[in-house]
């Protein structure tokens, strides 16, 4: 009978206890992987939407606590939390940025799969999802910066609402269940929708998105928050001008996710096409990509029709983009003229882009293959290019002096705090998060040359004994000369065989008998010459 001298004190049973029952959950039936090494972001720009999301999450709920969904006190109460709250001011810039990068995030990842073929490999349920978690992010985008209920919220309410009753037969009841009777209604109605409908349905599209292995960049998530906050401290976002209905509006232009938008609705053409229609045509087009693309490969290259479809969208959004937020800046015209964009020139523009991009695909797509062949046919010339090995004492120097840096940030912060400079205090923490980012880098790569297995000893070449001259000579010449006596044994044979088979006189046995001892004379002659060759 064993005894075991190893107990388990409470908190180690309670831990044990709740990773077994987790243990089967769907969120740990999922592959976290903490890379070892730097790697590529492209691989998981997803991720990174994810966390911003959480990043949204968690500044919208302290948010929540403060905000005022009521249509007399909405603006009011955000002018509160921007500059009377503690930290308020970051939190609504952390909060506003992140927004607007988890878009940028989510367009750039939605492309990264699109050119790399990635729905091709069984993945046409993530595809889909991840365009309608695509759209909700615009959507959730949208209502928070609407529930502030300034100029620019009430033009989005105006065109949102004037959109949703062009559509046919469903169009009025859809708009009274998203906007209401009147403005009263709408603040409570978007405030749940941006609070509570939209990030459940995401919530719920994630589980199903999500691939079974998620890698977690603990270097590039310090780095992507520590961006978002230090653009809140260079771009601190304004309240903008509260609604008044008595006060007519002036000009201002939408977020730059719907600017493209609102450029077709600019046109002055009927409103379901422009903002209904043509929208909808683009989501529906990106949903059913993986199931008409047959081509068998994955690379761009190989796929010149679908990526030259990719570029016109990419070349169609900018373009739209740059046009929605462009205003003529003739003060004489009213305001109508200087908002409409000429219907035909546009059109015109979106259809000569077709060719353009269809045309600079296929010239890319040539280029790279010529360079490709032009790879294979020359030799490879050294690159001279090394990856970077530090010594530990440079490892150590680097880790100390951004350690020492982290220290006079945190001060420079904490001073920045209390003498009221609230964008130079978001600035610098945003400077933080990057600087620890470079730290867990370092600490990476001192772990992974630490892991890494002992370079093999390189040995010298040994070198060759030497070989006595006479030696060579002697081996050179014996092989020759036993190769010329070969010969003459070989001929001397054939002689003698000749000469044995012919039936003639005593003569000719004589002749036979003087070349027979010829032939002999000459083997001992060179058989003596072998022997005194060697002998020297």
């Amino acid at each position: 009978m064993g005894v075991s001298l190893h107990r388990e004190n409470s908190l180690t049973r309670f831990f044990r206890w709740t990773y077994a029952g987790v243990d089967r959950t769907l969120f740990m039936g999922m592959k976290f992987t903490f890379p070892s090494r730097f790697v590529s972001p492209l691989g998981f720009l997803g991720m990174l939407t994810f966390v911003l999301f959480i990043i949204l999450g968690i500044t919208g709920a302290l948010l929540m606590l403060f905000y005022e969904p009521i249509l007399d006190r909405a603006w009011n109460s955000v002018k509160t939390i921007n500059d009377v709250i503690p930290y308020g001011f970051h939190l609504r810039n952390i909060h506003y940025h992140a927004s607007n990068a988890m878009v940028m995030v989510a367009l750039l990842h939605m492309y990264y799969q699109y050119f790399s073929g990635r729905y091709k490999i069984r993945n046409e349920i993530l595809w889909v999802t991840g365009i309608i978690l695509g759209v909700l992010t615009i959507l959730e985008a949208f209502t928070g910066y609407d529930i502030i209920f300034s100029e620019r919220a009430e033009l989005a309410i105006s065109i949102a609402a004037s959109l949703t009753n062009s559509i046919p037969i469903m169009g009025p009841q859809m708009r009274e269940a998203f906007f209401g009777s009147g403005f009263h209604d709408f603040v409570l109605r978007f405030y749940a929708f941006h609070v509570f409908f939209l990030p459940i349905v995401m919530l719920g599209l994630m589980v199903v998105h999500f691939p079974r292995f998620l890698v977690f960049d603990v270097p590039m998530v310090m780095a992507i928050t520590g961006a978002v906050m230090l653009t809140g401290g260079v771009f601190p976002v304004d309240m903008g001008l509260k609604f008044d209905p008595n006060v007519p509006p002036g000009i201002t232009v939408p977020e730059w996710y719907l600017t493209g938008l609102y450029s077709f609705l600019r046109s002055a053409y009927d409103k379901f096409t422009t903002g209904v229609a043509w929208p909808g045509l683009f989501i529906f087009a990106l949903l059913i990509v993986p199931f008409i693309d047959r081509y068998k490969k994955f690379s761009w290259k190989d796929r010149p029709i679908i990526t030259a479809i990719g570029i016109t969208s990419l070349a169609q959004i900018i373009v739209t983009t740059y046009w929605g937020f462009y205003i003529d800046p003739d003060r004489t015209k009213s305001l109508l003229e200087r908002l409409v964009i000429d219907p035909i020139f546009l059109y015109l523009v979106m259809i000569l882009l077709v060719p353009l991009s269809f045309g600079f695909t296929y010239m890319m797509i040539k280029l790279a293959k010529n360079a490709e062949a032009n790879a294979k046919i020359q030799p490879k010339k050294p690159t001279g290019k090394s990856s970077i090995n530090l010594t530990e004492t440079w490892i150590y120097g680097i880790f100390i002096a951004l350690l020492a840096f982290q220290v006079y940030l945190n001060i420079a912060a904490y001073y920045a705090v209390l003498n009221g400079m609230k964008n130079y205090s978001l600035f610098i923490v945003g400077i933080m998060m990057l600087v620890f980012a470079g730290m867990f880098h370092v600490f990476r790569h001192a772990r992974s040359l630490q892991k890494a297995p002992p370079p093999r000893p390189t040995m010298p070449p040994m070198p060759m004994k030497a070989t006595p001259p006479s030696l060579t000579k002697t081996g050179e010449a014996q092989t020759g000369q036993i190769t010329d006596g070969t010969k003459i044994l070989e001929d001397a044979a054939a002689k003698q065989k000749t000469l044995a088979s012919t039936k003639t006189g005593s003569s000719t046995s004589q002749s036979s008998q003087s070349v027979n001892k010829a032939d002999s004379a000459t083997l001992d002659s060179s058989d003596h010459k072998l022997i005194s060759d060697e002998k020297k």
